[in-house]
């Protein structure tokens, strides 16, 4: 069996040594030159996949065919030295993903509608954040600093609690939902190259609520209009796009929550790593079955009654109906 193994590596190498035609086609399609049409693939390796072994970094991204070893090692994904963005920083989920990325050797951006500088606690001592300020309505402000990030991190949220008036709907909407969805159309916007498409990634905290009470009936409102425009666009994004799944931790919006933030977003980067592309953290178990299946049924009901979209990146390529082809 061993010997199959390695023959079945072996006997392509050789082919393609010899140089018989179109070989490396069948046999390394990993290595294939040329321009990416897709972002890096989950279950399957492909050559986004694979160009991060390369040209990101050398010591993740080890596998050739399947990515689950990858995944069960933590190295589907590697934050080393990647420029990551943080809405919501100056809250508490906001800090406690500052600290876990900077220990993962990112270079953390944050990003605060605050006036102070953000600052994370290591080993007792404060380390101010590059502090970015911005408002929502100005999101457009924000598109010369996205083009030099590496993955942007949806966070920023606000908690109306019991209130139904029209400014309170007004607030939950605009914040919640399509300030966000604005930041991520014009990161989406900034993926234009090679590189762009197997390193740039968005992370979306849209919450528990999607499936969940949150006993406020505008949050969880907001927040699953939200997640469906995030299911939506996850069909056609020319990156990764993950969602966040997060149950109830304490923090300024939710002073009963019973999670640690700082385990929170331990675990956000965990699963990351290991290329979860939703990323659930919560104390509800039924979470981990309602939500699986209510994004399957959500995301199948928009592919079948939508049209795909062809990202701009690929429209500057060649003509539409070539470029579809291509990207189907």
């Amino acid at each position: 069996l061993f010997r199959s193994y390695t023959l079945s590596f072996l006997l392509p190498a050789i082919a393609r040594g010899l140089g018989i035609p179109k070989v490396d086609q069948l046999t390394d399609i990993t290595h294939l030159p040329g321009e990416f049409y897709q972002p890096p693939s989950h279950w399957f390796v492909n050559r986004p996949y694979h160009w991060r072994h390369h040209f990101d970094n050398q010591n993740a991204y080890f596998c050739g065919t399947l990515t689950f070893v990858d995944k069960l090692m933590g190295t589907a994904l590697s934050l080393k030295g990647k420029t990551i963005a943080v809405t919501g920083a100056s809250g508490t989920l906001g800090r406690a993903l500052l600290l876990q990325l900077h220990q993962a050797e990112a270079k953390v951006i944050a990003l605060t509608s605050g006036d102070q500088t953000v600052s994370i606690h290591l080993n007792g001592e404060e380390y101010p954040v590059k502090t970015i300020t911005w408002k929502v309505g100005e999101e457009d402000q924000l598109t010369q600093l996205l083009k030099k990030v590496d993955i942007l991190i949806l966070n920023h949220g606000i908690n109306v609690h019991g209130e139904r008036t029209p400014q309170a709907i007004t607030n939950s909407y605009e914040i919640n939902a399509f300030s966000s969805w604005r930041l991520l159309e014009l990161f989406l916007s900034t993926v234009e190259t090679n590189t762009d498409i197997a390193r740039k990634e968005i992370w979306v905290n849209t919450s528990e609520a999607e499936v969940s009470p949150a006993l406020s009936p505008l949050y969880e409102l907001s927040k699953r209009t939200l997640g469906d425009l995030i299911t939506l666009r996850r069909l056609d994004a020319p990156c990764v796009i993950r969602k966040l799944i997060l149950g109830p931790f304490k923090s300024n919006l939710n002073p009963i929550g019973v999670m640690s933030p700082d385990w929170v977003a331990k675990q956000i980067v965990k699963q990351a790593c290991s290329d979860m592309r939703t990323i659930i953290v919560t104390i509800n178990p039924i979470t981990f079955i309602a939500f699986p299946v209510k994004e399957f049924f959500v995301s199948l009901y928009f592919k079948l009654f939508t049209h795909k979209s062809i990202p701009t990146f690929l429209r500057k390529e060649v003509s539409s109906s070539e470029t579809f082809s291509k990207f189907n």
